[in-house]
């Protein structure tokens, strides 16, 4: 079936042709009219300077936010290690030395157990940090002069600005050991930070570079004459542990001593050397 278009006489046709002229002329005048407008709209456009001093000013301390910190390469992970460009083998040479440990106290001491090239070292040993005391001043460095690093402090006359003081350690940090020194009467061991709640890794082990704990006596239970209560009160006895304790006391017909302590159930064998400094056998 053909469909059949209206016929238009000469005139329509010219007169649709001249309105399309016109559609078209008209769309031309308003793009550049518009588009002239826009002109001197940017021409009269002021910069407002107190507006711009504030954006600047943000700027300027969103960049010093992400500048790159100061840091412990003692504590260098698997991940910030790739990051640095160090590659698998000079990193599992620098935790072998940790897990020993020991600490390397120097950039050029960092070389020695990694052996990372010297570019590397001249490219990220000035953002290195080392704790104070054990830096040798008479020996070149590459070390930034602005980092300053706590002194080694007394753990148990320590306040909370002190510890709040040692780098990576803030003030939640500094209230957990202020805590655990309080339920604890005192510290007997350095090593008794490893076993507080709460305490990251990373912050356990700049506690234990920079605190010291100076031996004190301290009051001693006797395993086999306390009771079950005496022995509740002995860091790191709990209450199952001390049950369990007069219990294996009643099954022997000697006493007591260190090594049988170890034949207990879930004894906390990595607590085992601070727990003796508070027992008497």
């Amino acid at each position: 079936m053909k469909i059949q278009l209206p016929y238009l006489t000469r005139k329509q046709r010219k007169g649709i042709i001249a309105l399309i002229f016109l559609i078209v002329f008209l769309q031309l005048v308003l793009f550049f009219v518009r588009d002239i407008g826009k002109g001197k709209e940017m021409t009269n456009y002021k910069v407002d300077e107190k507006v711009q001093f504030q954006i600047d000013s943000q700027k300027q301390v969103l960049l010093k936010k992400y500048e790159p910190q100061s840091y412990n390469p003692n504590f260098i992970t698997d991940a910030k290690g790739f990051k640095l460009g160090m590659t698998t083998e000079e990193i599992d040479k620098l935790l072998i030395f940790r897990a020993s440990g020991k600490y390397v106290n120097s950039a050029m001491e960092f070389q020695t157990v990694t052996g990372v090239s010297t570019e590397w070292l001249r490219k990220n040993a000035p953002d290195f940090k080392f704790p104070d005391f054990t830096q040798n001043k008479n020996q070149p460095t590459y070390q930034k002069q602005t980092v300053v690093s706590a002194a080694k402090i007394d753990l148990n006359k320590a306040t909370a600005q002190q510890l709040i003081a040692i780098k990576g350690i803030g003030e939640y940090y500094a209230n957990v050991v202020i805590e655990e020194r309080e339920r604890l009467g005192v510290f007997v061991s350095t090593d008794q930070i490893n076993f507080i709640k709460g305490l990251r890794p990373e912050a356990v082990n700049v506690l234990k570079q920079n605190t010291f704990v100076i031996k004190k006596e301290v009051k001693k239970v006797n395993v086999n004459t306390a009771t079950k209560e005496e022995l509740e009160q002995v860091p790191y006895i709990t209450p199952y542990l001390a049950r369990q304790i007069v219990v294996l006391r009643s099954k022997q017909e000697q006493p007591l001593i260190i090594e049988d302590l170890e034949k207990i159930k879930n004894f906390p064998l990595d607590k085992l050397r601070i727990i003796k400094l508070y027992l008497n056998f």
